[in-house]
């Protein structure tokens, strides 16, 4: 770099640190008009790279300097777009993390062309291997495709990209490409029906009637003749010198076809193109009654045809909307202007669909493939592209260029985060000593249109979802009332009699950091109600062209891009700066203190470094974490050392390798002539091994043939073995609870042993359990021993009872009135639940509450006791066999007035039959009837409830005065 600076009077400096009077704007594009009559379009402020656009082709971008960047430290040759990829690149593959790369600029600046030279950089320099060759070529081959049906010519760009792309270049561990994927930002649709006076519709249209052969316009009922097609002439441009359209058709045919598009889809997207022109020549007019009607039929012929619908149904849905009212569906003529509508609609959604279509055909041939590469062997990278919209500033500026504008707004505002307060925030952090840089913040702009409530889309929505009749002039009037005191918003209104002419009763002026513009509200409203145009406000692209050197436009970029702002920055305070462990790791070889290995703090590290290094005090400092480079070429001249050392380092690890390979070569002579002892010493191990196991084999046959003799010599092996063999087997194999009944068969001569050890392990398993078990675990086991005797295969709902606990109470304390528990007295609610009591006379059923004490039940309502009954008096109770929940306490009345048996039903039935079980001391009978159970009105009278098996459970009075209860069997 310093080498240039000889010749700075002539091609100026190419990083503006160096710029001597880094303050002066003029200073600063006097720079920039010196290198760009040089034909030097790239210049640096830092790791930052502006780009002024030649408007021509510059010999500076074939494989030659390609290669002259490839692998090159930053600032060692002049800046270029290479060097920025290549940085980029060797950032992934050193720190092993996703880098991104953001181009921003004013329309035509020239970004989607950079975006190409970083592709087609990558493509040609990454190693590359089986499949990527493939992957290199649709990388390359999607940019003609993707511009071709996205991008058109505008007032200011013969090639403006019309939507916003993102594109991700997947990288494996060698640093080859294996995948791609492109994002788009919503394709402007609106361009489709309508352009502005010098623009055109997207380039597919004219290339295809320029290109096409003539059989294939035949068979889509096409001329070529751009004039003839009222989508193709409102912007009163069919050709324009720079655009070859037959040409481009071709390379766009072969592209497709790289990609992998078939020939089948190819003609699907044709006839969607072709579709689009015919639904433009579609016209209406008034039919005999008066109706609206298509009059051009073969417009109409050829959209069922090529969109391969039903001519008749896309007539009436050209021509009649649909409407919905209380649940019926109308069908209701459209006027003149509101078919015009329809018709323009269909085809921005055609087009748009199609455009969807070819970005996710063109992913799927980028993807990255797991049968073709083992992902095992290493981990991937990816290094995302993000080609942002430019700001735009047309005669007539509507809802889509405020979106894309209100897109530059954020963008700019990230870009003086991301430069100019991080900057600041980290030399602060770093307790770097340096002078602060003023400069402007964007924000109260960002805010004016995205706050919250307050910004003007909040009021833009809230005027959509307005009951009533909304219209853009009510919007404008809300903008005035919400708005009317920010001084980057005037309205007509609003205006002062100066400004006041330079903006219209329709249009409100917003003051955006690269401008004023001035935007009609026309449409505002239907486009906002659109979710496609919605989501703008993320993304859109238009990039414009600059002409050759235009010094008020370079001026104006210059100052709104923050340009001025970056560099005061960098040299208020210090260009470079790297953490201590990177900086320390890649340098730490040209120090003896600090190689091969730093064991101090790494601060200390980087300062034995640079202090052997030389680095004078203005040079650089050292914060808390990074140390700080001011100028480049110190930086380039411990580069230099490094490149020096390196030599030596080879050299270094070439001896211990061969060390390494010498050493090897001895230990495998040396173990050589050690091998056949041994192998001899191992061969008298295993000889040893053989003679014991064949005498053991000896004593084993022969203890089994005298194994139903007295203990002898000649059995006393096989025996104490067979011993020990049943007491493993039954050490691993024991029974594990008290519920095991399994046992190991013992052997004859073991039998007794066997029946002994059985015995005593039962005994300690059941102690062991008993001292385990707990109070209340024990009162629920006798609980359920209980229900046991009394529902044991009579109850149909006793097997789905057993797994459940039953519970303390189903109520809690917090249930019981205040006086029922006075009345209680010192008894105390062993046991409550929710019951229905049904009446002796009518059955009518009544919610009470059934508490169970010590002594005695009783039924509460409310906080009325309605019925006591003593466990004493309680004779009998009587259940069905079915799943339901009814039960009859029998009580023996002896006069008329006394309450005689209750009917009572409940969820947990079996819960509370086992709880008054329990409870009573005496031994109460349970009833269980398979169809009916009696039980007593008052005296001399009886009542009958009838049960039933059905789907579910079911009450109702009979015609003889019996309770019906229906019940599904739980067990068939």
């Amino acid at each position: 770099m310093e080498s240039t600076l000889t010749a700075r009077d002539r091609v100026g400096v190419q990083d503006f640190v160096l710029l001597e009077n880094y303050t002066s704007e003029a200073a600063f594009i006097e720079n920039l008009r010196r290198r760009f009559g040089e034909n030097l379009i790239y210049t640096y402020i830092g790791s930052v790279l502006v780009s002024v656009n030649p408007n021509k082709d510059l010999e500076i971008y074939s494989k030659a300097h390609m290669e002259r960047y490839r692998g090159v430290s930053f600032y060692e040759i002049s800046p270029h777009i290479y060097a920025v990829s290549d940085n980029t690149y060797r950032a992934m593959r050193t720190e092993r993390r996703d880098q991104c790369i953001l181009i921003s600029g004013e329309s035509g600046a020239g970004k989607t062309e950079a975006s190409k030279k970083i592709l087609q950089y990558y493509a040609t320099t990454c190693p590359v291997a089986d499949r990527m060759s493939t992957l290199r070529d649709c990388l390359l081959q999607s940019n003609p495709v993707l511009e071709a049906f996205g991008n058109a010519k505008t007032l200011h760009n013969d090639n403006s990209s019309r939507f916003g792309k993102y594109m991700d270049v997947q990288f494996d561990f060698r640093g080859a490409p294996i995948g791609g994927h492109i994002l788009n930002y919503l394709l402007e649709k609106s361009r489709v029906v309508h352009q502005n006076h010098g623009e055109r519709n997207f380039h597919i249209f004219y290339q295809l009637l320029e290109g096409g052969e003539q059989d294939l316009l035949s068979k889509l009922g096409l001329e070529r003749n751009a004039q003839k097609y009222q989508y193709l002439v409102k912007g009163c441009c069919p050709r324009v010198s720079s655009i070859n359209d037959k040409n481009d058709w071709r390379t766009v045919r072969k592209a497709l076809t790289v990609i992998g598009f078939h020939e089948d889809e190819v003609e699907d997207l044709l006839n969607i193109i072709a579709s689009v022109l015919h639904l433009g020549n579609t016209q209406f007019g008034e039919g005999k009654n008066g109706e609206n009607q298509i009059t051009t039929e073969p417009q109409l012929k050829y959209l069922s045809k090529l969109l391969g619908v039903d001519g008749a149904a896309l007539r009436e849905a050209l021509t009649h909307k649909k409407i919905t009212a209380k649940g019926e569906e109308m069908i209701s003529p459209l006027s003149f202007e509101q078919a015009v509508a329809a018709r323009d609609a269909l085809a921005k959604a055609v087009y748009g669909r199609a455009f969807t279509w070819l970005v996710v055909k063109i992913n799927q041939s980028l993807a990255f493939k797991d049968d073709v590469y083992n992902s095992s062997k290493g981990s991937s990278s990816v290094i995302g592209l993000l080609d942002i919209y430019g700001f735009e500033v047309f005669q007539h500026n509507s809802f889509e260029q405020f979106c894309i504008n209100y897109c530059n707004e954020k963008l700019q505002q990230l870009f003086i985060e991301l430069t100019l307060k991080s900057e600041q925030e980290e030399y602060e952090a770093e307790g770097i000593t340096w002078e602060p840089v003023k400069y402007f913040d964007n924000k109260i702009i960002c805010d004016l249109v995205e706050e919250k409530h307050k910004g003007l889309i909040s009021i833009l929505d809230e005027e959509c979802l307005r009951p009533g009749e909304p219209s853009d002039i009510s919007f404008l009037e809300k903008l005035e009332d919400t708005l009317g005191g920010h001084a980057h918003f005037v309205t007509h209104k609003l205006a002062n009699a100066k400004t006041r002419k330079a903006v219209s009763r329709e249009e409100f002026k917003l003051i955006h950091y690269a401008g004023e513009v001035n935007y009609s509200v026309n449409g505002f409203l239907d486009k906002n109600k659109d979710l496609l145009y919605r989501n703008l406000k993320e993304f859109d692209m238009s990039p414009l062209c600059f002409p050759l050197f235009d010094e008020a436009l370079v001026r104006h970029q210059v100052k709104y891009l923050g340009l001025m702002e970056n560099l005061r920055v960098r040299r208020a305070g210090f260009a470079y700066r790297r953490h201590y462990e990177t900086f320390l790791q890649r340098y730490k070889s040209l120090c003896p203190g600090t190689w091969p290995n730093w064991q101090g703090r790494l601060a200390d590290g980087v300062a034995t470094l640079v202090q052997h290094l030389g680095y004078k005090p203005e040079e650089y400092k050292l914060g808390k974490t990074k140390i700080f480079i001011r100028f480049p070429k110190t930086l380039f001249s411990t580069e230099d050392s490094l490149e020096a050392r390196r030599p030596a380092l080879v050299l270094t690890l070439q001896t211990s390798w061969r060390g390494y390979r010498e050493r090897a070569k001895y230990l495998r002579i040396r173990h050589a002539v050690i091998q056949s002892a041994w192998r001899g010493m191992k061969s008298r191990q295993r000889a040893r091994r053989r003679r014991h196991a064949v005498d053991i084999i000896r004593k084993f046959i022969k203890g089994f043939i005298y194994r139903h003799y007295e203990r002898c010599p000649e059995n006393e092996y096989f025996l104490d073995h067979q011993r020990f063999s049943f007491l493993m087997m039954l050490f691993r194999n024991s029974p594990k609870n008290v519920l095991d009944k399994s046992w190991p068969i013992p052997p004859p001569s073991l039998t007794e042993a066997s029946e002994h050890l059985c015995r005593l392990c039962m005994q300690n398993m059941m102690h062991a359990y008993c001292r385990r078990i707990q109070p209340e675990w024990k009162k629920q086991m006798e609980q359920k021993v209980v229900a046991s005797q009394i529902f044991k295969d009579q109850k149909d709902s006793y097997p789905q009872s057993v797994p459940k606990l039953f519970v303390a109470s189903r109520l809690n304390n917090e249930e019981f009135n205040l006086k029922v528990i006075q009345t209680l007295g010192n008894d105390k609610v062993k046991y409550g639940i929710e019951v229905t009591k049904y009446d002796r006379r009518g059955y009518k059923a009544r919610p009470r509450l059934l508490l169970l004490t010590s002594s005695f039940a009783m039924l509460v309502a409310e906080a009325k006791l309605k019925q006591r009954i003593d466990y004493a008096a309680l004779k009998s109770i009587s259940v069905s066999s079915l799943s339901d929940g009814f039960m009859v306490l029998h009580v023996p009345s002896e006069d008329n007035k006394q309450k005689s048996d209750v009917v009572l039903q409940c969820d947990h039935l079996i819960e509370v039959v086992t709880k008054l079980a329990t409870m009573a001391d005496k031994k109460i009978k349970v009833n269980m009837s398979q169809d009916s159970i009696k039980f007593a009105v008052a005296q001399g009278k009886e009542g009958v409830i009838d049960f039933t098996s059905g789907p579910e459970l079911k009450v109702a009075k009979g015609k003889k005065g019996h309770l019906l209860v229906t019940a599904p069997k739980l067990n068939p």
